[in-house]
């Protein structure tokens, strides 16, 4: 896909089954949706899952995935498509694989609001990046319960259209958000103006510095983004806690 394909509103739709989620993920790559801005969320696959944390799309290829044989034959044959591939634990839901932009989005990775809020479960989560408090309570019960979440970042003008896609491709309660998924940093930070938007406005300007300096840290130390990102909220959440406005800027009392 080109470079330039623009990302702005993001569709997320409930799928009863994996035949329905593979159907709709390539109606969307047909239509013209760049696959790495396609993530899929599922509980309950044709067989359980053998690894943990998180994997890049190198180790989904290397370790055998693609063939389907952790996954099971169906979901495996798409997991190739994906930019990234998550295992993880989600309060009040269980272990669930995150495939796509929104596995680094649930570790924690992309966003403060999520790195403080994912505690209390998917629809905290859901809601912090922009879906009513009822509709993303609706997605975590039925996430729970076995069913599938595909979410497809598009175009604002194409919006619509993917919308009525995702809808005749038997996708239930579809929701429009104006904005794409967040991102993890690209490379390593000079300083704080490099970290992305929704990076700074969760952080005051100390955290900032410490947040940029424990990045850098791992960053160089592991080559690895997500990676550095993670370490750098944990570090956050360490020595900081959160204000009434969501911003990481109370720095903790030390004995």
């Amino acid at each position: 896909m080109s470079n330039e394909y623009r990302a702005e509103n993001t569709i997320s739709a409930i799928f009863k089954t994996e035949e329905e989620v593979d159907a709709v993920v390539r109606r969307l790559i047909e239509r013209g949706v760049d696959q790495d801005h396609i993530s899929v969320l599922g509980k309950d696959f044709q067989s359980q899952s053998r690894i943990s944390g998180f994997i890049t799309k190198k180790d989904v290829i290397l370790g055998g995935l693609r063939t389907g044989a952790i996954f099971g034959s169906l979901f495996g044959s798409l997991l190739s498509l994906f930019t990234g591939v998550g295992v993880l634990f989600i309060p009040f839901v269980g272990s669930v694989v995150a495939a796509g932009p929104i596995s680094s989005v649930l570790l924690g990775a992309a966003t403060g609001a999520i790195a403080g809020g994912a505690g209390a479960g998917l629809a905290s989560a859901l809601s912090t990046l922009g879906m009513p408090e009822e509709k993303a309570a609706v997605y975590e019960t039925r996430l729970k319960a076995g069913e599938f979440i595909v979410m497809a970042e598009v175009p604002r003008e194409k919006a619509n259209d993917y919308r009525l896609l995702m809808e005749s491709a038997s996708g239930e309660e579809v929701h429009v958000n104006e904005n794409p998924l967040p991102r993890p940093q690209e490379g390593r930070c000079e300083k704080p103006e490099d970290l992305s938007a929704n990076v700074r406005s969760h952080l005051s300007d100390q955290a900032q510095q410490v947040f940029l300096e424990r990045y850098n840290k791992v960053y160089d130390e592991t080559q690895d983004e997500v990676k550095a990102e993670q370490a750098a909220w944990e570090t956050i959440k360490d020595r900081f806690d959160e204000d009434e406005h969501g911003v990481w800027s109370k720095e903790k009392v030390t004995a």
